[in-house]
């Protein structure tokens, strides 16, 4: 219950807002010690009911998630993701230098595939349709702090389309991002949900942020990209 709690940035009568650490998988499956659902059982109520996720995270991406407190909270919540009113902000490392523009956005649809037992998202003209506006807050030779804004909510949106335009995420194998970069070395997938812009169901709209974690901001800081966020 520490653990868990140590996490929250928000709580009140409708939703609970954690900072999940990158590693930590939103729900259980195989292979799954621990999951963010199963710890929201701290905080059931008296019934059994405990607070249900709205939307979801990969395990490796790190910040901002919701979760709602109450059936109509979650019905809520769930359309004002589904109709794309809410507002999230990324913040990634990626590898390479500044995206070409430095600001713009990246409409590619996508399609589910699966290479070498993997399960990927790749650019297809009969995929989904899948659009993300960047713009490059910092850039070194070889990488660059990007700011993010997925306008839609497609699996791995954001890793897919990095990749698809040259600049894979540091620490994405799947999508060919690097693990070392120069001197710096790359522990983890540099990928970071800063920020949750969403209507409230009781009240005035909810703006949410969390800090990027200590392994990003040193990757950060290893190239030169400090001072941006």
């Amino acid at each position: 219950m520490a653990f868990v709690r140590s996490l929250l940035i928000h709580e009140d009568a409708h939703v609970l807002a954690f900072n999940k650490p990158a590693g930590l998988a939103v729900q259980g499956g195989s292979g799954v010690a621990r999951s963010l659902e199963d710890l929201l059982a701290a905080f059931a109520k008296s019934n059994g009911k405990r607070p249900r996720l709205v939307h979801r995270l990969d395990r490796e991406t790190s910040g901002v998630i919701i979760a709602a407190r109450t059936k109509p909270a979650a019905a809520f919540f769930s359309e004002a993701f589904a109709s794309r009113d809410a507002k999230k902000t990324y913040l990634a490392i990626a590898c390479g230098g500044a995206p070409e523009p430095p600001e713009g956005e990246i409409a590619l649809a996508l399609k589910k595939s699966s290479r070498r037992g993997l399960d990927l998202m790749e650019p297809a003209p009969n995929g989904q349709s899948a659009l993300t506006r960047y713009k490059t807050l910092a850039a070194a030779a070889q990488a660059a702090l990007v700011e993010l804004h997925p306008e839609t909510g497609r699996m791995h949106q954001l890793r897919a389309h990095l990749a698809a335009i040259g600049r894979p995420i540091a620490g994405d194998g799947k999508y060919g991002g690097l693990f070392q970069i120069g001197a710096a070395a790359i522990p983890s997938l540099m990928l970071h949900a800063a920020a949750l812009d969403i209507a409230h169901p009781a009240g005035p709209r909810l703006t949410l942020a969390a800090p990027p974690p200590p392994a990003f901001l040193a990757a950060q800081r290893s190239l030169g990209l400090d001072g941006a966020s």
